[in-house]
């Protein structure tokens, strides 16, 4: 059975722990990032431990240095996501092109088109 231990950790020692986690041969399994309902920024780097999984989180902070020098494409395209999707930046993370939102769609401009579940049903009936 997988557990999950959570530990809170600050900014200046996302480098460190990833440092420390790459010379111990973890692999990175994902960064997760989310805003809580009172606008908390919250990121967590997540590392395989065997069995469990050892989840560093950060709260309060919107602007976090990468790891995409320690981790590579495992860090970079999970930072990349999150930067695209939330208030959240990685200091030397290279974000100059969009991953999956319209290039248009900066600054709140933009567009996305969101359909209905039951109008995507509707034109889709065979």
């Amino acid at each position: 059975m997988q557990t999950n231990e959570v530990i809170s950790i600050t900014k200046d020692q996302v480098v460190p722990t990833a440092e420390k986690m790459r010379a111990e041969g973890r692999l990175l399994v994902m960064i997760h990032g989310h805003i809580e309902n009172d606008g908390t920024p919250v990121v967590s780097y997540d590392y395989d431990d065997g069995p469990n999984v050892l989840s560093y989180e950060v709260r309060g902070e919107a602007s976090l240095p990468t790891i995409s020098e320690i981790y590579a494409t495992a860090a970079s395209w999970p930072e990349r996501e999150i930067n695209e999707l939330m208030p959240i930046s990685f200091e030397g993370l290279d974000c100059s092109k969009r991953l999956f939102l319209p290039d248009n769609l900066t600054e709140g401009k933009g567009q996305i088109t969101v359909t209905s579940l039951k109008e995507l049903r509707e034109k889709n009936v065979f």
